[in-house]
């Protein structure tokens, strides 16, 4: 279960980062839903970034390089594509408020996103926010095949390039416990997370375009 309190105060993007410092994010009902509130998960979801696990099926589609990775490309285009309901999700928590926080965050440089595309076409991808050496995955989706998980090993590699000591995941699935996701305590998550927040990483410790091959990317998860 997690903690939610109404967001009655206004939402601005420095409001929406001292959130993220103290271990809450802002999630809405649904699409239509104009209203926010803040979830604080008692049992976080996060990615141990030296243990992750890339299947070997999944290991070979990123070594094929079927996908162009481009990173911070479009990010609207990527908000929009993790609202577009899902055989998994038909409703969606980004309402219009999220979509212009979290672009307003990517204007100012905390909000990122790494993108799979294939023929001109953007077909899955990801985005999250930084603070520190942390990164918080916020939403993910895919339009083929692998797309999504495919955005996910490369993120995981350019956050340990860069120096990175979380990749908070907010809740665990099923689709992310393969990659060897786990809850941890609240009181847990609050320490991992003042340790990543009080110390520097660099998202741009490897060039977002061209970005690094998959070989290179399985490379620094070796």
């Amino acid at each position: 279960m997690a903690r939610r309190q109404d967001a009655d105060t206004e939402i601005t993007p420095e409001l929406l980062l001292r959130a993220y410092a103290c271990g809450i994010f802002p999630m809405a009902e649904s699409a239509d839903d104009p209203a926010l509130y803040w979830v604080e998960p008692r049992e976080r979801g996060v990615i141990p970034l030296d243990e992750f696990n890339v299947p070997s099926r999944l290991a070979r589609t990123v070594r094929s390089d079927r996908f162009e990775i481009r990173v911070d490309s479009d990010f609207d285009a990527v908000i929009a594509g993790c609202a577009e309901p899902a055989p998994d999700r038909r409703q969606t928590w980004i309402n219009r408020r999220i979509r212009e926080l979290y672009g307003a965050l990517f204007d100012l440089g905390w909000a990122h996103t790494v993108e799979c595309w294939r023929e001109g076409r953007l077909v899955g991808g990801l985005y999250g926010v930084r603070l520190g050496a942390a990164f918080f995955g916020e939403s993910m989706f895919h339009r083929e095949r692998d797309a999504s998980k495919v955005a996910l090993v490369h993120l995981v590699a350019r956050l340990r390039a860069g120096g990175f000591r979380l990749l908070d995941t907010q809740f665990v699935t099923p689709h992310l416990a393969t990659f060897g996701a786990l809850e941890v305590p609240r009181r847990e998550y609050r320490k991992l997370l003042d340790n990543a927040t009080a110390t520097e990483a660099d998202f741009e410790a490897w060039p977002k375009f061209p970005s690094p091959s998959g070989a290179q990317a399985l490379s620094a998860l070796a």
